[in-house]
């Protein structure tokens, strides 16, 4: 590692992703109809950022979650959060991140919008499958109770996301 500037920088960066995202957690804008956390902000920035490796810090904010420290909303934690009603969120955090870091690595502003909405898009699939599963329901309350109340603030997360991003380096 030593003399590798891309692996230090890939290294600062996660951490200094985790820490974003997990502050984001415990962030709670009052908005309706839901407040506003800033977790998926920052798992936007850190694909605009990084590009395809910020699959690290959203995976590795997963997994410190899962393991136990209070890094989710309102510093829940452990496994038992990636079973349970939210975990399908959580993970479509790692896909986002993934595909925002892959159409950041594009100078296209289309394709990059594009991947912003698509991220977003993948979060609410895997949340509302495993909201699904989890508590056994059907598509269409999975859609009202976790999918509908989000997309006015995820809109507004999107936009700042996409205009903070241009002016990162």
């Amino acid at each position: 590692m030593f003399g590798d500037l891309q692996k230090s920088r890939t290294i600062a960066y996660s951490a200094a992703f985790i820490g974003l995202i997990s502050l984001g957690a415990w962030v709670s804008i009052p908005f309706f109809p839901v407040p506003l956390t800033l977790q998926t902000l920052f798992v936007f920035l850190a694909g605009a950022v990084m590009k395809r490796y910020a699959v690290i810090p959203v995976s590795l904010y997963v997994l410190l979650g899962a393991l136990g420290l209070p890094v989710f909303h309102t510093g829940v934690t452990g496994l038992g959060i990636l079973l349970g009603p939210t975990g399908g969120y959580l993970i479509g955090f790692i896909c986002a991140a993934l595909v925002v870091g892959l159409v950041y690595e594009r100078e296209s502003e289309t394709i990059r919008i594009t991947g912003l909405i698509v991220a977003t898009v993948l979060i609410y699939v895997c949340g509302v499958a495993w909201l699904m599963y989890s508590l056994t329901i059907g598509l269409t309350p999975a859609v009202i109770s976790g999918m509908l109340p989000f997309i006015p603030g995820d809109v507004i997360k999107v936009y700042a996301a996409y205009r903070i991003a241009k002016r990162l380096p």
